[in-house]
């Protein structure tokens, strides 16, 4: 752990902490830092608090319930927090939730980095000399923004953005935000771009935690299209690595892409799961007899990649699991968390059901 992250006095501030992404961060810091750790949630349907009662230092956590797309409550919230480092990791994040429903995406992610920008570069710009020369502002973003590729390359910091969903155009917009505040206010912000995500505390309607509740239920296992869809998937414990480094070391006013070096089709972290469940439940049947192909999501980008030699040369980062371990503590996760599983569903509503698919088009059954 880096050292910085040891003073007492650190103030830091993580948008989007109840989040997955988020919540794994303060996590982290709750149990190797000694750091005042401020978390501004809204508390939407993913957001969950519950873990912080499992931490001895979680006086440390202050729960800032405020809406980022609201300029009001977010100044509030840097003023109550006064930052020396802000995560910023709010944002809505399903693309097929944004094709059902753009206008939250374009609330969240673009209006809130717009006020989220705006609120710290006014408390910046006020801070005394000393503190100001160490803040930092960590915008943290995805690879989607970069579009889909072909069968060869991977993006990298180079590539240029070609966002194919209302929530990576988005995700798109933020970025191009945060960029502008670096080069005309000259504030101090690094952009990181990451590959998808998984691990513990995911909710239910992201693609692995979904297909572990599916198959615990014996439900069917939904597969979009033919299934050859590639992701590079990245462990959740791995990308928090990458963004504390970050956040030390990384230099001002560049992007650093974080990525898994784990290309595996969406049928192949079908049936990885599947195999897992069987070994795990050893029940008289495959839980494979279960994967049901559906209508391909609109827009389905092919293939995602990323290059992290950047990262990886610059700040010596690179993942420490392989994605059999960390999926593998990821199912045994929920495996033993279905009660938390449960709540979420019904605090949100949410019982698996098929998402982004226009009414223009056919449902499945």
């Amino acid at each position: 752990m880096n050292l910085y992250l040891k003073k007492e006095n650190l103030r830091i501030l993580i948008t989007g902490g109840a989040g997955f992404i988020g919540g794994c961060l303060v996590r982290r810091l709750l149990s190797t830092s000694k750091a005042k750790i401020f978390n501004l949630d809204k508390i939407s349907y993913t957001s969950d608090l519950s873990f912080i009662n499992n931490y001895k230092n979680k006086k440390n956590h202050f729960h800032l319930n405020y809406d980022i797309s609201n300029p009001q409550e977010t100044n509030e919230a840097l003023k109550k927090s006064d930052p020396d480092i802000i995560f910023h990791l709010a944002a809505e994040s399903h693309v097929d939730r944004s094709i059902d429903n753009p206008k939250p995406f374009i609330e969240s992610n673009i209006l809130g980095t717009f006020n989220i920008l705006e609120s710290a570069r006014n408390h910046w710009n006020n801070l005394d000399k000393k503190r100001k020369k160490s803040f930092r502002l960590i915008h943290i973003s995805t690879d989607e923004v970069f579009g889909s590729l072909g069968k060869v390359g991977k993006f990298s910091e180079n590539t240029k953005y070609d966002p194919r969903s209302p929530y990576s155009a988005s995700k798109a917009a933020s970025d191009h935000l945060t960029s502008a505040w670096f080069h005309t206010y000259k504030m101090p912000i690094i952009i990181t771009n990451c590959s998808n995500n998984f691990g513990p505390f995911q909710f239910p309607d992201k693609l692995i935690p979904l297909v572990i509740t599916k198959g615990l239920n014996n439900l069917r296992i939904p597969v979009y299209g033919n299934g050859e869809n590639i992701r590079d998937w990245l462990f959740v414990e791995d990308h928090i690595d990458a963004l504390l480094l970050v956040s030390k070391k990384g230099s001002i006013g560049k992007s650093y892409c974080i990525g898994g070096n784990c290309e595996k089709t969406n049928l192949e972290i079908v049936e990885s799961i599947t195999n897992l469940l069987d070994k795990k439940l050893k029940k008289e049947f495959s839980h494979k007899d279960l994967i049901t192909f559906v209508k391909d999501r609109p827009g389905h980008d092919k293939r995602y990649a990323i290059n992290f030699e950047n990262i990886k040369k610059e700040l010596k980062w690179k993942p420490n699991h392989s994605f059999e371990e960390g999926l593998s503590k990821t199912v045994d996760w929920y495996l033993d968390n279905q009660n938390w599983v449960k709540a979420m569903q019904h605090k949100s509503g949410y019982k698996g059901d098929r998402l982004g698919l226009p009414k223009t088009l056919t449902k499945e059954d």
